[in-house]
């Protein structure tokens, strides 16, 4: 059977992707790759021999060419990993699947290819069966038509019957005896196929049980990476908090940075303020000279620019304060531009009242 199947013979009826393995023949346990990444894997229908067949090939290289029988078995040991066991080849192959859908349909494929090959064969021994049992009947009935026709015929019918009769009976003796040495060549090569099949399955079953301890290590190996899986998880959600903390400090850290020169800002105006209030400050003598200029004209208010003058002079006190307390003003700012906005309300009114003087006079 040529590796590669000739288009005209064989025909692809199912065709999927996956990684080759076969068994290690040395050690019988491990899986050696047989191809470096995921290769084409096709059921093949010979109609000529009535065979189905399994071909995958890499490149210009065979991987797998196995010929299902009915005795082989396609065994699921994982969610994405079949196998099965070819004798002929002196082998287990191995796939691995990107999904456990595409397992599932090789594996549903592989029953069908199967069973079709088991129909295939029991055909076969009916029609060998059939054929050896005419070849028989034939042996069996000619001989007696022989004898009748020599008991019941005359010498002359004996002598024109008897050759013919001969020669068919030895040519259906010679098709029986090249059944009967067919069906014992086809008995010896069953029984070396069964016995293969059986050393191929106590094989497979050696393979199963390895494989199944093989999974039990993996699995307890899976159960200890897990639960170090959950440590690390739990570890990185501790420091992903830590993460946020330090972000939310941070935030808090620019926030206090953005009021710090907000205030400073404020301060700095403030004081321009309070420069140009003490300018204004230097024009209040000028104006109680004119007040004593006039006060003759003013008696009726006299009181009035008495309390005035005391308020000045309590201003004048603040203000000397003021210079003392600028060290410690960044406190005290909220207080004192308070205190200050007041005075100048009352130092509008006062020059409000001024005006009022000027224009009365």
């Amino acid at each position: 059977i040529s590796p590669v199947p000739p288009y005209s013979r064989e025909q692809p009826i199912f065709t999927t992707r996956a990684h080759v393995f076969q068994i290690d023949p040395s050690t019988k346990k491990n899986w050696v790759p047989a191809s470096k990444q995921a290769v084409t894997v096709s059921y093949f229908y010979d109609s000529t021999r009535n065979s189905y067949r399994i071909i995958s090939v890499d490149g210009a290289k065979v991987i797998i060419n196995s010929t299902i029988t009915p005795n082989m078995t396609f065994t699921k040991t994982s969610q994405k990993f079949g196998q099965w066991a070819d004798s002929r080849a002196n082998t287990v192959f191995g796939l691995g699947f990107p999904s456990e859908q595409q397992l599932t349909k090789f594996a549903e494929k592989f029953q069908e290819v199967k069973e079709a090959a088991k129909l295939a064969r029991d055909r076969s021994q009916e029609k060998i069966e059939t054929s050896s049992n005419h070849s028989q009947e034939s042996g069996r009935e000619t001989p007696s038509s022989t004898r009748a026709s020599s008991v019941n015929g005359t010498d002359d019918e004996k002598a024109s019957h008897g050759g013919p009769a001969e020669a068919h009976l030895k040519s259906e003796n010679d098709k029986l005896k090249i059944a009967l040495a067919q069906s014992s060549s086809n008995v010896k090569k069953w029984e070396v196929e069964l016995q293969t099949l059986r050393e191929s399955n106590a094989r497979l079953t050696t393979a199963l049980q390895e494989s199944a301890a093989s999974i039990e290590h993996w699995k307890k190996q899976f159960s200890a990476c897990k639960d170090e899986n959950d440590q690390l998880r739990s570890k990185i959600e501790e420091l992903e908090e830590q993460c946020n903390e330090i972000d939310k400090e941070k935030e808090r850290n620019a926030q206090l940075s953005r009021r710090l020169q907000e205030l400073e800002t404020e301060l700095q105006d403030k004081e321009l303020e309070l420069e140009e209030l003490r300018k204004q400050g230097e024009v209040i003598p000028q104006l109680m000279s004119e007040c004593e200029s006039v006060s003759e004209q003013l008696q009726a208010a006299e009181k009035k620019n008495k309390d005035l003058e005391e308020k000045v002079r309590m201003l004048r006190t603040e203000v000397e304060e003021s210079k003392h307390r600028q060290t410690n003003l960044k406190t005290e700012l909220k207080n004192f531009l308070d205190v200050l906005d007041g005075k100048i309300d009352e130092l509008h009114d006062f020059r409000q009242g001024l005006s009022k003087l000027g224009v009365d006079n």
